[in-house]
Parts: C-alpha cells; structure tokens; sequence
C-alpha cells in the first residue's frame, strides 16, 4: 500500500517532536478559558501543565487559568452552550461546536452548525433578526427547565449525582468469540463427545464452566458534567461493552472489576438507590408504535415530574409537564410531528430521524446525570446524523449531564461537538483524552492522517492493519497489537494528564456529596422512581389505553372474529331441546365457550414478549415498576375482557336457548368474565417467567392440554388417575365449568327421549322403563338436573359462589406472579459475540484454541494471524490482486433509463416518487446514487432492477440500446442493505448455492465452485468461509456479513451491471473503507456499478466516478463526473448559486446542505429546475442518445438476448433448494428438540391420564377423548413449525425471488419437504409414548393402521399449518389464525356436537368436509372394535319388568333394535347402554367398515393442504399481482405500451 505523504500541518511530524520534545504538538490546539467550562473545572483542560520530555507529544500549549474562586463562583451558573462567541446572552446559538483545529470560530460558522431548519440559503449571517429572537425564546425556555431558579428551587436538582469516574474497569465475559455450530447430530453424539473429553482432558476441563475471556481491560478516566466522550473502536473492540458498565446495565457480564462512581457513589448503590439517574440507551429506538409523539413524551413527564419541593412555587404537575413538553418539542424540532404516530416497519408513523429526537427528548426527560448511547446513528444520513449528535451536545451543556456517545463513521462536525475521546482496541484503551490532542498524538507515535481523512476515520484506521498508514522509516516502531497500544498510552504524559484529571475532578467531589446529603430530605433519600406506585399504576393503565386504541384495526378485528366464531357456535348448538338429547350438548356448549375465551388469551404471550424490550428501557429510565405496567394491563384487561365475553355470550347463550333467566345469564356472564380475566393473567405470568418465546410455547402447549382435560367434562373426575387427579384443583377452569354447569342444570328437568328411554319400541310399558342418563331414578322417565350433575361430575350448586371466590383468587396469584416475572427480568445476556464455524471447517489456530481453552484472535472483530496481515497490508494494491479482480468482474454493456416515473396510491389519490429521472451506468466506472433521506434513493435503484411490486412504473429501461432481457433481473448483481441470507449457511454454502442456479446451465459445477473459492480469497473471507452466517452477536459481524452479501451477488458472476443498496450503512468507517476500496477495484477491471450511499467521508467520496444526486420529490439535480477532488461537482454548484465550498469540506456534505436534503424549511432555490435548465442535462441526453446508437450495433451476444428467466432448469432448482432446507434443519437442533419434547410430553401426559383404561361405557368415552387429545396437540406445533416456513419465505422475498435464483416452486418443495421425516419420527415417538400404555388392542393390524392414520395426522397439521402461513403477513397473524381455524375444523367433526345433535344445515355439508370427520371414524372405530363392554354400576339404567316377564325377555326386542345388554339383580333390570365398543362407536356414527375409506379420504385432504401451500404461496409471491393487473387498465396500457415499443426497437 502506499503511504500518503503527511498533510501540511503535520510536515514537522512526529520526528521532529520526539527529537525536540519542547516542540508544540502538529496540531493547532485551542486553548479554553473558565468560561468555556461547566460547572467543575478540569484538569484535562488545564494548560499550564508542564510537558514532560520523554513523552511523544506534550500536553496543550499553555495559557492562564481563572482563579479557583472564579471557578467556585461560576460553578452553579450553567451555560447552555460550550463555548461563547458573543457576551450578549440573546446571541448566544444553541449548538456550537468546539474549538477544533480548524482555528477560532467565526460568527457564519456559529449559525452554520445551528439546525438546518433554522438555515438556510438566504439568511447566512448574523443580522437575522428573526432567527435571533427564535434562538432567544428557546434559552429563555431552557432556562425555566434548566435555569438557575429552577436549580436554586430543586431539590432534585441539588441532590443528583454529577459526573462518572472509572478507575482500572475490567470486565470478563464467557466464550471465546468462537464455537461450533450445533446440529441434530448432537443429539445423539454428546454423550460420546463427552466420555471422550473425560478420556483426554479429565473431568475438571470436560465438565467445567466456559472459559471466560477479558472484554475490557484496566479503562480509567472521567467525565465530567456539561462534557461528552465519544467511544471509537471496530465492531467487537469492546465500544458497547464499556457504553453499558457505565450505564450501570451489568447483567449477563461474568465479572466486572475496578471502581465506577457517580458523583462520588459506587455503582452498587446507585443501582439500588438512584437507579434513575444513570442511562443507557440502545442504538434501536424502541417506543409504542401505536403511541403518539406527544402521547409517548407526556407519559414519560408524566412518569417523571419531580414532587411539589423540586417545582417551582405555584406549578402545578400539569404545568411542568406542559411547560416541558412544549420546550423539548420546540427544542428537538418535533412540534409538527406531536398527533403523529411513532411507528414501526407495519404502522406508518414518524421518519427514522424523528423518531432518533423523540428518543432524545425521552432521555432528556429523565435528566439522569449521566447518559450512555450505543451507536444511534446507525442508517441515518450525514445531516440527520449531525443533528442527532447536535441534539446531544445541547442536552448535555443545559442539562449539565456526563454524555458518552459511540459512533461509526463520524464526520468531522460530528467528532468536533465532543469534549473527549476513546479509542478502544480489541478491548483494551489505545487512547483517552481530549478530541484535540488525539489526532497529534497517534501521528507522535509513527501513523500519519492522510489528506481529507477525518479524525475519527484516522483513529480508528490506526486499530486496523488493512488500513493504518504508517510514516516512512517507522514501520519497526509502531505499536502493533492492542497490548502495545494500551502500553503505549499508559506510557504517555497523556495518560498522565488523565489521572491528574481523575484526581483533580475528585476533590470537587467530596464538596458536591456534603452539598448533595446537605440538602437531601426524605423524598430524595432514594430517587429510583419519580412518582408514587399508584401513580406510575394510574400512567400506565392510561397509556395501555392509548395503545390499544392506537390500534383500533386489530382490535375490531377481534371483536369481529369474537362475532363470527359465537355466530358458528350459536348455529352449532343452536336451540338445544331440555331432554336427555340435549345434555351432551348443554354440557359441550358450556365448556366451548370457557375454552374459547381461554384460548383467546393465549395472543398474550406473543404480545408480552413484543412489548418487553420498552419495559426493560423504561425500567432502566425509571419511569415505573414493570410491577406496576402488569397491574396496568390488568386493569386495561377488565372492560376489554368485559366487552369480550359479553358480545360471546349474547349470541351462544341464547341462539343455543340455554336458561333463559335473568339470574342465571348473568351469573354465567360473570363466571365467565372473570375465569377469562384469570386466564389471561396465567398466559401472561408464562410469558414473564420466560426467558424466550420457545420456552413459554412448550410450556403452555403441555399446560393447554392439562387446562381442557382435567376441567372434568371430558374425563369424569372419578375417572381420574391418582398421580394427575390434584391437577382439578390447580385449574380455574374446572371450577369456572362446575359454576356454569351447577347454574345450568340446578333447576333443570330433564325428559328422557330414546335412545336414552330404556327400552324402547312396541313392547315396552310406560312405568317399567327408566333413563340411562346418569342420576336416573328406577322407572322414573325424566331427571332432575342436579341430580345429573352431582352422579356424573360430583358438582354442587351450594359450590357456586365458592368457585368464583376461588377463580378470583387464582386471578390475584397470577397477577402477583406476573408482577415478580416482570421485576425479575433482565436484558439479554452480554458479553463477547462469537463466530460459529461448521464441524470440520474451524482455522487450525481457533480449533487449537477452542481445545486449549484460551481466546484466540478475535475472528468476530475480523482480525487473523499477524503474518497474514502483514503481507495483505502489502499486497492490497498489487498486480497479482489485480489480476485476480480481472478475472472475476468484467463486461462490456450499457445500462441508460430515461423519463423514469414512479406513483403509487396515497390516501386516496397518487404520490409520485420518481419524476423523469435520466442517467446511465458504464464498465468500469463506480457511479454513486446520493440524496437526503426520502429523496428516493432506494426507490430508484429499486425500480433500475426491476424490482418494484406495487404502484405504476413507466419510463425507458435498455441495456445496451436494447429492451431488458427476461434474464435481466439473475444477470444483474443487487446488495440489498439489509444482509438476508440463511443463516445457518456457511460463507462457502451460500457463495455455492448462488453460483451453481445463477451461473448458466452451460458452465459445469467443477467451473463454478472454483470460481467461488476465488470469491473468497479476493474477498478476504478464507478464515471465515466454514462459519455459518448466523445472526447478529451470534455469527459474523456487519462487516463480514456486507462482505457475503456482495459476495454472494460475485458468485453469480453478473454479466450486466451490479447494484449496492447502502454498502457501508451500519459499519464502522474502517470497515466501509474496505468496502468501498473492493467495489473500487471491481471497477477498474470492468464491472458497472451503481450503489446508494449515506454518510460518505471525503476519503470514500473520492472512490466514486460519478454521481446521480436526487432531491426529494425523487427528482434528479446533478448527474455526472465528479472529477478530481470533486472539482467537476463542486463547481456546478457554485456556478449556479451556492455559497463557495471550503477547502477541507467533505464535497458530500456540501452538496447535500447546498440543495437543502433535510430542511423543511429551505427557502433557497429549486435545484431540480436549475437541472432542467443546466447545459449539463442536454449533455447527459445526448450522451445516452449516443450510446444506446453505438451500443445497438455492437455484438453482445447472449448478454441482451438471453431469454431464460432462470439459469438452471426446475429439477436443479428443487434438488438444490431442498438440500439446503434439510441442512438447515440440521443444524437448528433447537426447532427438532422442541418439536420432540412437545410431542414425548403430550404423548405421555395422555397415556398416563387415560392409563390402563377399563372397559365400563365412560372408558370408550375416555379412548374417544384419548384420540380427541391426540388431535389437540396440532395447535403448539402447528405454532412452532409457521416461523420456519415465514422465515424462509422473508429470505425468498428480501433477495432470492428479485434476483432470479430459483422459481416459487423450489421454495415451496423447500419449505415442504423437510418438515416430513422429521414429523414421521416425531409421530412414531408420540405413538409409542401413547398408545401401549392406554391399553388399546395389541393385535398388529390395530397398531399398525392406528400407526399410519397417525403419520397422516402429522402430515395433515404440517400442510394445514404452512397453508395458514401462507396467506399471513406475519408471525402475530399466523399464530391468531391457527386456533380460529382448529376450532372450526374441530367444531364438525362430531366429538363435541356428537352427530346426531348436529342442527340439518351443519350435518348435511360441513361434517363431511371437515378432515377430522374420516381421521377420528379411522381411530375410533379400530380401537373400539369387538371391545367388550361391561357397565360399572353407577353407568346401568334399572327398572322393573313388566309382571310375568324376565328382564332378557322384556328387553330383548330393544337390544336387537338399538344394542346393549341387561342384567337382572334384586328383581330390577339393570340395562347398559352398549355391548361392545362397535355399538358406542356408532353413537357417533363411526363404521368400522369404513377405515380404508377413512384412509383414502385423509390422504386427499393432506394432499390438498400441501396443494393449499403452493395456491397460496403463489398468490402470495406473486399470482395476486398478476390476477390484479390482468385486470387493471393503468397496467394493461403500461404492457402494451412495452409491447410496441419492443416490437419498434426490433423493427
């Protein structure tokens, strides 16, 4: 690599300083005085230090300090700004960046770093009368919130705790950033493994703790208020590490060691007693979607407004909550953002960029004293981002608060607001000091800055060895490796200079801790939580409120579900009559709608682990007890669970004519309520007792079957096996069934109708009949119900009111249950991420350390073996590398668009996104795609490849003067920003699998995966090739995965052109360097490339040949060369009006500002006409007029004409894609475990429930709800099964189906093929845990056709599952449509209407299309066949015969007709209803006759589901579209317009 020359003012250099060390640093230090300062002086900033020889670079130049008086005096009077230009306090602007190298700030510069709302083209200058009374209104509001008065009045403000000191910070985590990628082979192969680590290692290391490996190691410094750090370092340096210990977030560490204080108090009771005063804020903005901006801040000052003492005199809370919001929202420019909704990927709300300033405003709100944020810039434009840190620097000087900020890829007006620095390698401290100093530092010891780098680049390049450029004759001399660094640092007077800080900042913090316990008085004692319990109860519950009728689409869409599935179970059960036909029924009715108010509440678990990532932030914001957000959604619970059941119980209780009394409608109405309340609070006390959604679904799926069977409806409770029976009394659902049960029938007279009647027909008597509905008297034909009730169940109606005293106590314990789960729960481990490498591909050197036990190098912070690095950091730009690019990127064609329009359909009319947008894309050039968020950026490149779905697209597309081919979209490369890929792929998996169905057909595999290794080394990526791609913090980092996705999109080798969607979004500027250095290479061998760009750095900037620059509108205001330095572009603009570029500005960022990207109130002139009207535009025309001419007649062969929409044929397609499926599934032992377990559970939980059944007439009732509970297990793995098949599907449409890899076929045999041998084992596995111990027939032929029914059972839920999936947006959709449509399946299948009760209208169609019709009759009647039964005495009907006739005689006409036996005992008939299981099956119309019909029909209706997945997987992927545009006139015209335009250019 050659190293760049020393810029200017560094020519003296670090030679020149270690040879003179009285020598001032090379870099222009600007010395502070007090005034500058916050309220504690600091040391750091002290510049009559004496410098101390023998170090590289001495301290700041020196200057007189104030008088320590001056400083004591000045302390309480807090500045809000950093450092003042004007000692007028009305002009004082509210951003203003620090003293940089650049010199003294003049008053232009001022207003330039103020908002860009606030500037713009035409009020430059400081005579803006406007801007300055603006400016003066805001300081005044400030100071209310802020001010002196208010600090004078607070008394929380006295007592917070200012400034964070660390000293020796160590912290160790587990693993050693490398592990072995798990699979099924696991399973079977641990034990093995095990005994053979025993064998070799001894049983401390085969069987001890994970090795711990050191994150951090030995931090000092301090941060004082009113300064803000910034946190540099490579991904998995250790930036988010050092961001949470000192956010206090230490959970999930091994061991933090050293000293952190807060205002002078450890860590430990800061944790415990002042929690609110120290944050840390993620980089995701995490906020109710459904929330208003001005909703979600008022609940944060609501939950925030200090007591009566800590107000002003006279302000009410309503007040300091009014007033504040209007200054924050003032403040982070949100005013007209206030009655928006936040908002997310599926609820359309505010812009990222807002919604980053709502999450500043929520952090200003805490006032917390010491504020700790982890890359919040992330995908944020340059002039988004500057703001957002602008924001910060505003926070932290009026608030007086210690702010640590990491960022990738800062600017220099970003690194410029920040008062210190951290640069961290590989976890150790390379540098801490002032911003000033670090740039001279580093080039002291031997690195140089090259021109137009920024300093936080320079930094942090100097950590990379790609990247460092080291000055001449200094390569022996540099430090190397971290430890070096940290020795280097320790070593300096620097470092030095940091201590006397500490010590300095110290002293001040024994007089702030007498001021601070001086003015503590009981309220601030502790200050963990703002309000009182019953208020942050009182805020919560409102606030659920807002959320829930945010959403008011889900919840009518509940509602309306609630009224169509009553509507069903009212017209199933409709108008039962009071006779003995109508018992089963009254009894199913009841107990369906229990269970379906129960099961509803099952959508809390995904609800409760969606909304637990806010609650833990505002846990750590301190804003409520997640205790008290449990009461709140219990409270919420009560009118919407009341609503709920009321709409349910209105149509089922009286379309199915149960008692129709006042009394008795309301007290099921309230036994309802409230058993649904307690079901509701059990589901969600599952959801806080676990730790993921996983566990909490096997939990339920074994708790669901437990709820429905020991309720006692479907097993009698003194049926019940012992070792299960106490399970009665842990569901509340049992006692909510005997209170609606006992209500029901207590007053109820029951008329005994045949078949019940015994006997029955021509020669039976009136008077020596009786009924065989339990509870029967001799002779007697009707039953009192509660006599029923008390024989069959042993239920009560004295029990009622102690049934629901005994639900409401269950509701109170489940709440209390969910209150500890809540206050218990921790954020997500942390601690080092690791790379995960497939068995048998692990580097020599990580596998010696995985066996050793010691942390090898850090392949997640993409480092290898020095040697390696040594030579690649000397061969990056030679020859050979490129020859190796030549051979991979080469072509020849021309892409060009013209009159490129975009609208889609907005709130009633059209929106154009694009409008007449032109350009081209050339071999060999790299063409940037720029503009300010919501230009259209994505928009374009995503309609340039074809790649729009929605909308109407018109405009001129040609490659090479031509119409795009069919195989435009797989002969063009497309890096999308999100990195999609299967994770648990390999680098080398991935690179293949793109390859082998995008290569054509013609070149042989052999060819195409040498070109893939090739790929690989070219990219870098040998060491990580056998990883498997993972997630992130568990597979590669960002870098790696960017790498991989362009790299994927290398190996199909596009023939065309290649587009990048954000390349370098989210990395750190090293690593966005690399990238664009790549993309820079593959451009000078001849590849086109087009890719979108955000925050580029000068030094990236100048990679690029040329610009396409979009305003927004999507309209195009510059397109062309940039030329040297920019040179081209930068006088275009200066040409046509914008003020003149500085000489060391990033060209990037002044065209953005120059066209006003990001300023809603630019007033200066509309670049898109002076685009129109430029002499440029007519150039660009002609040049594509041009080369479409030339190109036409240039032989291009296949290229253009290949007609073929995909490379490979279908058989390839299907064989590769399903071969990737079963490796997936392979190495995802936690889906195949799960998927297991639920079924050996359900499996014995059914065989010992029904263990060892008799043979009495309530046992061939218990074999039909042994197969009933068979079917129940369907819904939780039907559950678990649906994100496979959605992830799968998010992969085809995020990247695979855009570029043309494999067709909507392979995707759906992929998704298919897979789930069925692993449900055939599944299936054998529940078969054996079930069927043997029940002690069903053991002849062969029962087993095994009850065997095989069962194997097409877990093929019918596998294809009824996927085809619900199918249709569904989302996870939430999918897992809400599942019991709807189980219930509705299950409903008609004669078990809980048994068929003869079915009403005419269901019986006549639905029973017979209804699957589970043929699968129980196929179950039933084998298992039941020739099983003899014998009645147990309480199941027999008695009466007397006739005189003159024995009891055989008298009913032996009735058992020929309709079955049974009789017995004669003590001169009564005692009649059983069925003499052998064939007789009970056909109760409910179950031939055994019929089991091979059975057999065929449940094949058709399997077959038909996975026939369902591919219809609705085809409408999903696409067909809906074509049907749509078959149909739609703006398309119809659009195609024919195509058409004759092709047909034209062929003419």
């Amino acid at each position: 690599m050659n190293i760049p020359t020393i810029h200017e003012q560094g020519a003296s250099g670090p030679s020149a300083t270690l040879n003179n060390p009285s020598t001032t640093a090379p870099t222009d230090f600007t010395s502070r005085t007090s005034s500058d300062k916050t309220a504690v002086p600091s040391a750091l900033h002290s510049d009559d230090m004496a410098p101390i020889p023998t170090d590289p670079v001495p301290g700041p130049t020196a200057s007189s300090h104030s008088s320590l008086e001056d400083e004591k005096a000045d302390e309480p009077h807090l500045e809000p700004i950093k450092a003042a230009t004007s000692n007028d306090p009305s002009r004082r602007p509210l951003y203003l960046t620090k003293s940089s190298t650049r010199g003294p700030l003049t008053g232009e510069d001022v207003l330039r770093v103020l908002s860009r709302k606030r500037t713009n083209e035409g009020s430059v200058g400081t005579g803006n009368e406007e801007q300055d009374n603006e400016l003066a209104e805001i300081e005044r509001l400030m100071s209310r919130m802020f001010g002196n008065a208010r600090q004078a009045q607070s008394e929380e403000e006295k007592t917070r705790h200012v400034g964070v000191v660390f000293k020796h910070l160590t912290v160790k985590g587990l693993g050693l950033g490398a592990a072995l990628q798990p699979t099924n082979g696991d399973i079977f192969m641990g034990l093995p493994r095990l005994i053979k680590r025993l064998l070799s290692s001894g049983p401390k290391k085969a069987s001890g703790k994970p090795p711990t490996r050191t994150i951090l190691n030995d931090f000092n410094g301090c941060v004082r208020p009113g300064e803000m750090l910034l946190v540099l370092g490579r991904p998995g340096s250790g930036c988010s590490t050092f961001l949470k210990t000192l956010g206090n977030q230490r959970f999930g560490y091994s061991e933090v060691l050293g000293d952190v204080t807060y205002g002078g108090t450890d860590a430990k009771t800061m944790g415990r007693d002042f929690r609110g005063e120290v944050l840390y804020n993620p980089e995701d903005d995490l906020h109710y979607a459904t929330l208003t901006v001005k909703d979600t801040l008022e609940f944060a000052l609501k939950t925030r407004t200090p007591g009566k003492d800590s107000r002003q005199e006279g302000e009410s809370r309503a007040d300091y909550v009014r007033e504040f919001l209007r200054v924050i929202s003032k403040l982070f420019w949100i005013e007209h953002t206030m009655n928006t909704k936040v908002g997310n990927e599926f609820v359309r709300g505010v812009s990222g960029g807002e919604k980053k300033r709502v999450s500043i405003a929520e952090a200003m709100i805490t006032k917390s004293s010491t504020q700790c944020w982890d890359n919040s810039t992330r995908g944020l434009d340059a002039s988004t981002a500057l703001e957002y840190v602008q924001s910060l620097r505003t926070l932290t000087n009026m608030a007086h608060v210690s702010t640590l900020v990491a960022l990738y890829q800062a600017g220099e007006s970003l690194y410029d607001l920040f008062d210190k620095v951290l640069l961290i390698h590989d976890g150790r401290c390379a540098y801490y000091g002032k911003t000033e100093d670090a740039r001279a530092y580093f080039e002291g010891l031997g690195f140089v800055c090259p021109q137009r780098w920024t300093t936080a680049d320079f930094l942090t390049s100097v950590t990379d060895e790609h990247e460092r450029n080291v000055r001449e004759g200094w390569e022996s001399r540099i430090p190397r490796s971290a430890a070096q660094f940290e020795a280097a640092f320790n070593e300096s007077q620097l470092s030095r200079v940091n201590q006397a800080d500490i010590e300095e900042f110290e002293t001040h913090l024994d007089e702030q801790k007498r001021a601070r316990e001086a003015a503590q008085t009981k309220s601030t004692k502790k200050k963990n939580y703002t309000i009182g319990f019953h208020q942050q109860v009182l805020a919560c519950t409102r606030r659920q409120f807002l959320v829930m009728f945010g959403d008011r689409l889900s919840l009518w869409g509940k509602w309306g579900g609630i009224i169509f599935q009553a509507i069903i179970v009212g017209s199933l059960f409709f108008d039962m009559p009071q006779t003995t036909a109508g018992v089963f029924e009254r009894g199913g009715v009841l107990f369906f709608m229990l269970l379906f108010n129960a099961l509803l509440a099952l959508a809390e678990l995904t609800d409760a682990f969606a909304s637990r990532p806010i609650i833990l932030k505002h846990k750590s914001f301190s804003f409520y007890r997640p205790a008290a957000f449990a009461i709140a959604q219990t409270v919420v619970d009560i009118p919407l669970v009341a609503i709920q059941v009321t709409l349910f119980s209105i149509f089922v209780y009286f379309m199915s004519n149960l008692q129709r009394t006042a009394s008795q409608f309301f007290i099921a109405w309230l036994i309802l309520f409230v058993l649904t309340l307690s079901m509701y609070s059990f589901f969600r006390a599952i959801g806080a007792l676990s730790g993921s959604l996983d566990n909490a679904t096997r939990v339920t799926g074994v708790a669901i079957q437990a709820l429905i069977v020991y309720t006692g409806y479907l097993i009698p409770p003194s049926k019940m096996k012992p070792w299960f029976k106490w399970l009665i009394w842990l569901n509340p659902v049992q006692y909510g069934f005997e209170g609606l049960m006992a209500n029901e029938f207590y007053n109820l007279d029951i008329l005994c109708e045949p078949p019940s009647l015994v006997p029955y027909g021509p020669a039976s008597q009136p008077g020596y009949q009786s009924c065989t509905l339990q509870g029967s008297q001799p002779g007697q034909t009707t039953v009192s119900g509660a006599d029923y009730i008390r024989v069959a169940y042993t239920y009560s109606r004295s029990h009622l009111w102690r049934n629901v005293g005994i639900i409401l106590a269950f509701w109170l314990f489940f709440i209390a249950l969910t209150m500890l789960g809540m206050e218990i729960q921790k954020p997500n481990s942390s601690g080092a991420s690791s790379t995960i490498f497939k068995r048998g591909q692990v580097p020599k050197a990580v596998e010696r350390a995985m066996e050793s036990g010691k942390s090898p190098h850090d392949e997640e912070a993409g480092e290898t073996d020095l040697t390696k690095l040594e030579k690649d950091g000397e061969t990056s730009g030679s020859d050979s590398d490129q020859n190796e690019v030549k051979g991979v990127a080469k072509n020849e064609t021309v892409f060009t668009w013209s009159e490129v329009n975009y609208r889609i359909p907005y709130e009633g009319g059209e929106r154009q996104l694009l409008r007449d947008v032109q350009g081209y894309v050339r071999p060999g050039k790299l063409t940037a795609l720029m503009g300010a968020s919501g230009a259209g950026k994505t928009t374009l490149l995503n309609t340039l490849a074809q790649r729009i779905n929605f909308g109407v697209v018109s405009g001129n597309f040609l490659v090479d003067g031509r119409p795009l081919p069919k195989s435009f979209q797989r002969a063009t490369g497309f890096a999308e920003q999100q990195d999609v890929h299967e994770p648990t792929a390999t680098v080398r998996e991935a690179l293949r699998f793109s390859a082998l169905l995008r290569q054509p057909k013609e070149v042989p595999k052999k060819e195409k995966y040498d070109y893939v290794e090739r790929i690989i080394t070219l990219l870098e990526m040998d060491d990580i090739a056998g990883a498997t791609i993972g997630r992130i913090g568990a597979g590669l980092n960002q870098e790696q995965r960017k790498r991989v996705t362009i790299g994927v999109e290398l190996a199909s080798k596009p023939e065309l052109l290649m587009f990048l969607d954000e390349p370098t979004s989210g990395l750190d500027s090293g690593a966005a360097f690399n990238i664009v250095r790549f993309l820079r290479k593959l451009a000078d061998a001849g590849q086109a490339i087009l890719c979108t760009i955000h925050q580029p750095s000068s030094v990236l900037f100048e990679h690029f040949d040329e610009l396409i620059l979009l305003k927004s509108g999507g309209r195009l205001v510059y397109h062309g060369s940039l030329g040297p330095d920019s040179r081209t572009l930068i006088s275009y603009f200066e040409r046509n009006g914008a003020k003149k570029c500085p000489p060391r500005a990033n060209p990037a960022e002044y065209m953005l500002e120059a066209i006003g990207a990001g300023n809603p109130d630019y007033k200066g002139q509309d670049w898109g006409e002076v685009w129109e009207a430029a002499p440029e535009r007519a150039e660009r025309g002609h040049e594509i007029q041009g080369m479409i001419e030339s190109r036409r007649q240039a032989n291009t062969g296949s290229k253009t004409d290949d007609e073929r929409e995909y490379a490979m044929p279908m058989s390839t397609q299907i064989i590769a894609v399903v071969k990737r499926s079963f490796i997936s599934y392979w190495r995802t032992p936690d889906y195949i475990i799960g998927k297991f377990m639920l079924h050996i559970f359900t499996g014995l939980f059914n065989t010992f429930t029904f263990f060892q059944i008799g043979n009495s007439s309530i046992d061939m009732q218990s074999r039909l709800f042994s197969v009933f509970m068979t079917l129940t297990i369907s819904p939780p793995l039907i559950q678990q099964l649906q994100p496979k098949y959605l992830d799968a599907r998010n992969i085809y449409t995020g990247r695979e189906a855009n570029s043309k890899i494999y067709s909507w076929v392979a995707f759906v045999f992929g998704t298919i093929l897979p789930e069925i041998p692993y449900s055939i084992v599944a299936g054998t596995i529940y078969f054996n845990c079930w069927y043997w111990g029940i002690g069903f027939p053991r002849d062969s032929f029962t087993a095994g056709y009850t065997w095989m029914m069962l194997m097409l059972f877990e093929l019918y839920y596998v294809g009824f599952g996927q085809a619900i999936a199918a249709f569904s947006a989302n996870e939430l959709l999918a897992s809400i449509l599942v019991p709807v449509f189980f219930l509705f399946v299950v409903s008609f299948c004669g078990v809980v209407v048994p068929y003869a009760a079915l009403p005419t209208f269901w019986r006549s169609w639905m029973y017979y299309l209804t699957p589970f019709t043929y699968l129980l009759e196929g179950f039933l009647g084998v298992i039941t066949h020739s099983v003899p039964v014998q009645c147990s005495a309480d199941e027999f009907a008695q009466f007397s015969p006739p005189p003159g006739q024995s009891c055989q005689q008298y009913v032996a006409p009735y058992i020929q007709m309709a079955g049974g036996y009789v017995e004669e005992l003590n001169g009564l008939c005692n009649f059983c209803q069925y003499a052998n299981g064939d007789e009970f099956s056909r109760s409910f119309n179950v031939k055994y006759s019929n089991k091979w019909l059975d057999f065929g029909v449940f094949w058709a209706f399997v077959i038909f589901n996975f026939v369902a997945v591919f219809f609705f997987s085809w409408l999903w992927l696409g067909g809906a579209r074509g049907i749509k545009a078959a149909f739609s006139p703006a398309a119809r015209k659009q195609k024919k317009m195509r058409k004759s335009q092709k047909s034209g250019d062929q003419a």
